[in-house]
């Protein structure tokens, strides 16, 4: 069935995982496969809004996504499940694909908010464009 399941989450959502989680995690259950849990940390869209923040920010976000990351393995995930932790730093929808094209994955699990047709329709979801851009199948869970 399914033997490389991909998860992505926003580690300061906890909508994004709290429903999302528990399917990927059946799914890997039933099929002894692996639980790969994705976070993409986003960047700052601009040169400009980057100078604001010190030299090391990128690292000491990451460094704090990292331990965000473990607790909620730590916290949610059982024993016996095999898990491998994933996380990025860039523009989400571009970093999940490709996550996508370098990795072996037969599905991904994402959780989707309801749609706001007035951000939707300006600046698109993420959920949307993975969806659409995906190359395996992908389960969006209602939050």
């Amino acid at each position: 069935m399914f033997k490389s399941v991909l998860l992505t989450v926003d580690l300061n959502q906890e909508a994004s995982w709290k429903k999302a989680l528990p399917q990927a995690i059946e799914l890997v259950k039933a099929s002894g496969g692996v639980l790969h849990i994705l976070s993409v940390v986003p960047d700052y869209g601009s040169a400009l809004v980057e100078g604001f923040f010190p030299p090391d920010h990128v690292e000491q976000v990451l460094t704090k996504a990292e331990g965000m990351m473990e607790m909620l393995v730590a916290d949610n995930v059982p024993a016996g499940i095999e898990v491998k932790q994933h996380l990025a730093y860039g523009n989400i929808h571009d970093k999940v694909q490709e996550t996508l094209e370098s990795g072996d994955y037969d599905l991904v699990v994402m959780a989707s908010h309801a749609p706001d047709r007035v951000r939707e329709f300006l600046v698109g979801s993420n959920a949307d464009r993975i969806v659409r851009r995906s190359p395996v199948s992908v389960l969006v869970v209602r939050g």
